[in-house]
Formats: C-alpha cells, sequence, structure tokens
C-alpha cells in the first residue's frame, strides 16, 4: 500500500513539474526568424522605397515571439548568419525596425555581438 501511495504522490510531482516547467517549444528558432524576414528581402538587398506591410507585419511578429534575452540573442544570430548568405544594403537593413515601427535593443548588423544582446 506504501509503495503504491509514493508512486502517485511521484506521479503527481512528475506531472506538476511538466505542467509549471517553461516549454522549449516557444523559443524563436531560425526557421522563424528566416519565416519572418522573408518578406522583407528585395527592401534589404535595394534599400529603395519602403518596406511592404507583409515586411513590417514579420517584423513586429517576431519582436513580440522574442520575449527574453535568450530569444534576443538567438534572433541577433540567425539575422547574421542570413546576411551571410545574400548581398543586402545595411542601411537599409539596419533601419527596418524604425520604419516599422519597432523598437529593438540592438543594432542590426553584421558587427554586433550577439552575447551582448540581453
Amino acid at each position: 500500500m506504501a509503495c503504491f501511495e509514493i508512486r502517485a504522490i511521484t506521479a503527481a510531482a512528475v506531472a506538476i513539474l511538466l505542467l509549471t516547467a517553461p516549454h522549449a517549444a516557444n523559443a524563436v528558432t531560425c526557421g522563424d526568424v528566416a519565416t519572418s524576414v522573408a518578406p522583407c528581402m528585395a527592401y534589404a538587398r535595394t534599400g529603395q522605397g519602403s518596406p511592404s506591410a507583409g515586411c513590417c507585419s514579420g517584423i513586429k511578429s517576431l519582436n513580440s515571439k522574442a520575449a527574453t534575452g535568450t530569444d534576443r540573442q538567438t534572433v541577433c544570430n540567425c539575422l547574421k548568419n542570413l546576411a551571410k548568405t545574400m548581398t543586402f544594403n545595411s542601411g537599409a537593413v539596419a533601419g527596418l525596425p524604425g520604419k516599422c515601427g519597432v523598437n529593438i535593443p540592438y543594432a542590426i548588423s553584421t558587427s554586433t555581438d550577439c552575447t551582448k544582446v540581453h
């Protein structure tokens, strides 16, 4: 009988831990970053005109998803890695958040030290 009670208490404790633990599934991924900024690519390459509504929607969505310092560091690193794969107008890219009405706590640049992003 005591063995059954210990198992029941252990199972209840594990269930509580699983239900109350932060879920890693909510973390931002590089796939999220790529999807969010994909509508911005034409503007990022040329810097001509204004970013599209889809671009700004993606930037705003990404900013909302990056709720923790770890998320913001992930976004920063993903953006830097994405920048290595394409030619872009660095001034246009750096100005994207402002043009979309978003304030981020770091500069979008290939020289940004993402470990210092909080």
